[in-house]
C-alpha cells in the first residue's frame, strides 16, 4: 500500500477559522433577519472549489447570463468572479405576487491556494456553469518516492 505525505499548513486552517467568523459576524449582526428573508443571498454567487491531482477547479453556477457579461480576475491569491444578470423583459407593473428570480450584480471573490500556475488558467462556460481550472506547478504536484529495504 503507497502513502503519501501531506505538508502541514496552520496557516490554511487560520484562514477558514477566520472566514468563518467573518461569516459569523455579519450573518448575526449586519444582516441579522438575512437568511429568512433572502438578503443574505442577493447578489451571492456559490461556488464550489476541489483539487484533483494536477490542478484547483472553481465552478461556479451562472444560470440566465452570458458568457461576455462575466468578468473573471485574479490578484495575488485572489480570484474574482463579477457579473450581472439581466431581465430579458421590461415589467411596467410592479404589483407581483411573487418574484423569487433575481436580477442584478454579482460578486465573489475566493482565495487560491499556493503554487498553482495562474498563468495557464483556463475558463469555460458550458449550461450555465463556468469552469475555472488552475494547473498545479511541478513543485507543489505529489510526488511518491519508493522505500527501499536493505538486505
Amino acid at each position: 500500500m503507497a502513502r503519501s505525505l501531506v505538508r502541514w499548513e496552520p496557516m490554511r486552517d487560520l484562514v477558514s477559522l477566520r472566514e468563518a467568523m467573518d461569516r459569523l459576524f455579519e450573518e448575526s449582526f449586519v444582516q441579522p433577519w438575512g437568511r429568512w428573508f433572502g438578503a443574505a443571498e442577493e447578489g451571492f454567487l456559490p461556488v464550489d472549489v476541489y483539487e484533483t491531482k494536477d490542478a484547483v477547479v472553481v465552478e461556479a453556477s451562472v444560470p440566465g447570463v452570458k458568457p461576455e457579461d462575466v468578468d473573471v480576475s485574479i490578484t495575488g491569491d485572489t480570484l474574482t468572479i463579477k457579473g450581472e444578470t439581466k431581465s430579458e423583459k421590461k415589467v411596467e407593473r410592479e404589483n407581483y405576487i411573487r418574484q423569487e428570480r433575481r436580477y442584478g450584480s454579482f460578486c465573489r471573490a475566493v482565495t487560491l491556494p499556493e503554487g498553482l500556475d495562474r498563468d495557464k488558467a483556463e475558463a469555460n462556460f458550458e449550461n450555465g456553469v463556468l469552469t475555472i481550472t488552475f494547473p498545479k506547478s511541478e513543485e507543489v504536484k505529489p510526488k511518491s518516492i519508493k522505500v527501499k529495504v536493505k538486505k
